[in-house]
């Protein structure tokens, strides 16, 4: 009897071990092909990194967010100015600073933005940010432009009048497109993954079918940073197309949900539904899927990502604990090591 006890004992044990999330697979990654993109406090995440790392991520999409450094690393800034618009974030002041801060080495160079794609995607009938607020996400990149003759061949594209609420539009029909609740994907009957596809990658060469490859989780703790904790969850997700898969080159997109919208309180329905992996298909593009995790110290009950400091002071630069696991999980996937 005691051997068979020890014997399920082993089996047990060896199946829990092959049901634990594993580490990333090693891909070969194209690295002129990296972009980043995100909603809500995704699309703020997506902008600080892609500031900070700005000769890693070659595009950044952002719906419902707002422009890099808005809240200051200030609660009542960020739910006022960067929220509601009131007063409207100074893009002016915002670009002069990040300049600023790249001197400093505290973020990336900002020359590395010169052949960068921008597309800041935000619904007019949102009530959660403001439109001026979407607007400044875009204005932020027009106006390190203006200062900087050599970012001329920067494009940013401001989408910011079609009629949906806080929400990441899917090509279905419902009625849920004027509304913010959860899952937070609106049935619009407008394909935004699409879009965002084509804005930072071209044309597609086909139209999107069902997706065909693998939604893999893995350990997201293995790609902590000194160990330090970035307030994300234990596990992520990465989608891989079939060619990746198969070994050819590959790009990578980084989607960043929204807050509320984590594995813990939607399931995978970010990760399966919002439309991205069928287009990752198309693109050859894998797409990782990080996901946080709510805390109450410091004070982040809805999951969000951190664009206003909890995580803290630098957040939003090089030295910020999540933008450095971000990188981290992309060298995990294959990208060379970032300076």
């Amino acid at each position: 009897m005691r051997r068979l006890l020890l014997a399920f004992a082993l089996l047990a044990g060896g199946a829990s071990a092959a049901d634990a999330p594993a580490t990333l697979p090693a891909l070969k990654i194209d690295t002129a092909r990296v972009t980043v993109a995100g909603l809500s406090s995704g699309a703020y995440m997506a902008t600080q990194v892609q500031v900070a790392y700005p000769d890693v991520f070659h595009g950044a999409a952002l719906v419902a967010g707002g422009p890099y450094g808005c809240a200051q690393g200030k609660l009542d800034v960020a739910l006022g100015s960067c929220m509601k618009g009131t007063p409207a974030p100074d893009v002016a002041a915002l670009a002069a600073q990040a300049r600023a801060r790249a001197a400093k080495g505290e973020i990336g160079p900002l020359a590395k933005l010169a052949s960068a794609k921008i597309y800041a995607l935000h619904g007019a009938q949102d009530a959660l940010v403001a439109p001026v607020v979407g607007h400044a996400s875009a204005g932020f990149y027009d106006a390190l432009k203006k200062a900087d003759p050599s970012l001329a061949g920067m494009s940013v594209v401001d989408d910011g009048d079609r009629a949906f609420a806080h929400n990441l539009p899917i090509a279905a029909k419902g009625d849920d497109c004027g509304k913010s609740v959860s899952p937070f994907l609106g049935h619009c009957d407008f394909d935004a993954a699409g879009e965002i596809f084509a804005k930072l990658y071209g044309k597609p060469s086909r139209a999107a079918s069902m997706a065909r490859g693998e939604v893999r989780a893995f350990d997201q703790d293995a790609y902590k940073a000194e160990g330090k904790d970035a307030f994300l969850a234990s596990t992520g997700y990465v989608y891989l197309p079939p060619d990746c898969l198969a070994g050819k080159p590959c790009g990578v997109m980084v989607a960043l949900h929204g807050c509320k919208q984590n594995a813990d309180l939607v399931g995978k329905a970010f990760v399966e539904d919002a439309g991205i992996n069928r287009w990752a298909d198309v693109y050859d593009v894998a797409v990782l899927y990080p996901q946080t995790r709510a805390v109450f110290a410091p004070l982040n009950p809805q999951a969000c990502w951190d664009w206003w400091g909890y995580s803290g002071e630098n957040y939003d630069t090089r030295a910020g604990v999540q933008l450095r696991w971000l990188v981290d999980a992309l060298r995990g996937l294959g990208l060379p090591a970032v300076k």
